[in-house]
């Protein structure tokens, strides 16, 4: 498999999966504003979407979009702790939880990424973005140490890399002390470790 990404953005949960399973991976850099790869080949060609993640799952199949991936990393690899079986209620509580870093969380950072705001418009989407802090802070005060219970899966790896992106739109996370920990506790695994690594973030 061969997974392409841009350091810290949300193909960074795919790299984490991916290293949480420990078998042979490839990696590729690709320039999201230029959409050219480190290779320097066009990565139109790869993901007509222009977006990270994609996956090259070889015999000319390339998988795209964050959450798909991420099931189906584990899925393939017998993972049942990083995705529990389809059709259990464990199941659907992951993937409960994907769908709502992804279109509630993701979505609620994304325009902070997006060149002339002011200063109001600024202030106004992080207040958008701590009310989704907020909720994940109730999800975790029954003392859990993953979203979804014991288990880290692979929506807390998609979680902790958005909530990450809080240090690059000036968002304090000391509101939230159990989402403090809890990001603590995530960056510690050293499957997250080798990725901020590898994509050269530590």
């Amino acid at each position: 498999m061969k997974l392409y990404y841009s350091p810290g953005a949300c193909s960074m949960a795919s790299h984490v999966v991916l290293n949480e399973i420990g078998k042979p991976f490839e990696i590729e850099k690709v320039d999201t504003k230029t959409k050219v790869m480190e290779s320097g080949r066009d990565y139109w060609a790869i993901n007509p979407k222009g977006a990270v993640p994609a996956l090259d799952i070889g015999g000319g199949e390339v998988l795209t979009e964050g959450p798909a991936i991420l099931q189906y990393i584990a899925d393939t690899n017998g993972a049942t702790e990083l995705a529990p079986p389809a059709g259990t209620l464990d199941r659907a509580r992951v993937q409960e939880m994907l769908n709502y870093v992804g279109s509630e969380l993701h979505k609620a950072f994304s325009p902070l990424f997006h060149p002339g705001k002011t200063d109001a418009e600024k202030d106004a989407l992080r207040e958008g973005v701590a009310k989704k802090f907020a909720w994940l802070e109730s999800r975790l005060a029954d003392g859990r140490t993953y979203l979804t219970g014991a288990n880290f899966t692979v929506a807390d790896a998609y979680a902790f890399v958005v909530t990450n992106w809080s240090h690059m739109t000036g968002i304090s996370l000391a509101a939230w002390p159990k989402l403090t920990a809890y990001m603590e506790r995530v960056a510690a695994r050293p499957a997250v470790q080798a990725t901020l690594k590898a994509e050269g973030l530590i």
